[in-house]
């Protein structure tokens, strides 16, 4: 039989053992290598637009949001909508505009399965 002041001074000296433990930041911009943060090879379209031949989904989906803003491509009144400049227009092509819901899937295009080129 485990006394309860025995008891709880070993639940306070292992909660004090993992406060302890140091802790690894991850680098800024740090990319894992699975799931969503996985780097694929890109379509030369995209790989023009985002600037590398490998990026991941999340963060394409950063500097094409990145871009929208900065170029102010978002529809006033209908906020969901995109309109497509000439940059846009070669990843979606034969799209004037596009609802944000769509990016993913029309982006997917440019992740090649393995095997495709």
């Amino acid at each position: 039989m485990v006394l309860p002041a025995v008891k709880a001074a070993a639940a306070a000296a292992a909660k004090a053992a993992k406060k302890a433990a140091p802790k690894v930041p991850k680098a800024p911009g740090a990319v894992g290598s699975h799931g969503l943060t996985k780097a694929f090879t890109v379509s030369p379209a995209l790989k023009k637009f985002v600037g590398t031949a490998e990026i991941s989904r999340t963060e394409t989906m950063k500097k094409l949001w990145a871009y929208i803003k900065d170029k102010n491509l978002q529809d006033p009144m209908a906020k969901r909508e995109i309109v497509c400049d000439e940059t846009l227009k070669q990843l979606f092509p034969e799209k004037e505009r596009i609802n944000f819901l769509e990016i993913p899937r029309l982006l997917s295009a440019h992740f090649p399965k393995k095997g495709q080129s």
